[in-house]
């Protein structure tokens, strides 16, 4: 591994000057942001008390190198005499079988419990994202400093040296209620921008004007916020002042200047037909234009009216066909990039006839996502999580959406009504790349 890449060390090696990255829900550890540099040894001894065996560091951000590592024998394993047992050994044919079994359960568990701790950490983010955005007129000053906690915490993740992967959530720590468009939009925003040649500056502002592009919403009428059927011409443009109203308040509550300019914008679209005032993509920020992405894919999957929600896939597909000329095409090749085939949150069906739930990408095989399996042997609150790499046998034959399956496999797989996204490490990281 190369010095200056992020790696996971021994909590035993930790010391004052160390930057280290605490991969927990902010509600799990008593600090204020999950990654900062050791100042004193009162901190190593909260991260002892934790419970975790070990954590990130990253050597480009801290003052010293990790203590050795030292692995001495217990006391009693050094005194004890030698014992000469007799047991009946089992054939190699056994051994291995059972050696694959064991490594298939721990497999399992690596994979739960990786899903659990990205949905601890989505929870915290979207009620953080409800407050700021619900309190930044009452509260500002607090509201802008949590934006930027969380803000800071997710561009920290998203300049993550290696592989960082769209999580869709689908576990039994979070539900519907905790769907978050401005947390979606932020996500998806940053994520493009890790892919994209950009200053830490410029990608900490598109983290900021994504979590409140949409702060206007906050004077217009909830009969036309929650409205379901398509808007008339009065309430559409009543809906539009959001964008005026918006950078407005973003000047008002004392945001960078750039945040509400980009807030202004990203409902504008690259061929002059977008709102309110109907710019062409160079005449918007490129930040805006990135959130307008990002916000135009999150409406398609997550609109008031979920009869007309299309699926993730189904998203991508109709905005690269039928939409290109409203986005920055070269904008819309990275989403597409950054999603994968199969998005996390797509329902497809393998090559097997089996049913299952996209829940996360692999960055480095597209067409191999993590799946949860739809398998009525096993039980549905642990099911079975697939890394299509491993299974080179198995593949995706198509993507369908929630009403076509059948009425059994419909309540196995429990999908989210609507999509919520989150990003982190990929659930198992990257050793090799066969196909």
């Amino acid at each position: 591994m190369q010095n200056n890449l992020p790696y996971h060390i021994d909590v035993g090696q930790l010391q004052v000057g160390m930057y280290v990255h605490l991969d927990l829900g902010w509600m799990d550890h008593p600090f204020s942001v999950s990654n900062f540099k050791l100042k004193d040894e009162e901190q190593i001894s909260k991260i002892k008390k934790i419970g975790l065996k070990k954590l990130r560091y990253d050597p480009k951000r801290s003052d010293c190198e990790p203590l050795p590592l030292t692995e001495e024998l217990p006391v009693a394993a050094q005194s004890a005499p030698a014992v000469i047992e007799t047991k009946v050994v089992d054939s190699p044919s056994v051994t291995s079988e059972k050696k694959h079994i064991s490594s298939k359960v721990e497999r399992q568990a690596q994979l739960h419990q990786a899903i659990d701790e990205n949905e601890k950490k989505f929870v915290v983010a979207s009620d953080i994202a409800r407050q700021i955005t619900s309190k930044i007129l009452i509260e500002p000053k607090k509201s802008i400093e949590q934006a930027s906690l969380l803000v800071n915490d997710m561009v920290d993740t998203a300049l993550m040296e290696g592989d960082v992967a769209i999580h869709a959530l689908n576990g039994n720590t979070s539900s519907d209620k905790n769907f978050q468009h401005s947390l979606n939009v932020t996500v998806l925003a940053l994520m493009m921008a890790k892919s994209i040649e950009m200053s830490r500056e410029d990608i900490r502002l598109l983290g900021i004007a994504a979590i409140f592009h949409d702060i206007g919403e906050a004077e217009i009428a909830d009969t036309v916020l929650t409205k379901k059927d398509t808007l008339t011409k009065s309430e559409q443009l009543h809906h539009e002042q959001h964008c005026e109203i918006g950078a407005r308040m973003a000047q008002e509550v004392g945001l960078p200047v750039r945040v509400g300019k980009i807030i202004l914008q990203h409902h504008e679209h690259a061929d002059g037909t977008g709102y309110p005032r109907r710019l062409m993509a160079d005449q918007t920020d490129p930040l805006a234009r990135l959130v307008a992405l990002a916000d135009g894919f999150d409406n398609l999957c997550n609109p008031n009216n979920l009869a007309l929600a299309r699926t993730p896939y189904e998203a991508l597909a109709h905005m690269y066909a039928n939409l290109r000329s409203r986005f920055d095409e070269s904008l819309l090749k990275h989403l597409i990039k950054i999603l994968g085939i199969y998005p996390p949150g797509s329902i497809v069906r393998l090559s097997t006839g089996a049913y299952a739930i996209v829940i996360s990408a692999n960055p480095s095989k597209p067409l191999r996502p993590y799946v949860i399996l739809h398998d009525p042997k096993i039980n549905r609150e642990t099911p079975q999580i697939l890394d299509l790499r491993e299974e080179p046998n198995i593949n995706i034959s198509g993507c369908i959406r929630a009403n076509q399956l059948p009425p059994d496999v419909l309540r196995y797989l429990n999908p989210r009504n609507k999509v919520s996204y989150y990003m982190n490490e990929p659930l198992q990281k990257d050793e090799s790349t066969p196909d």
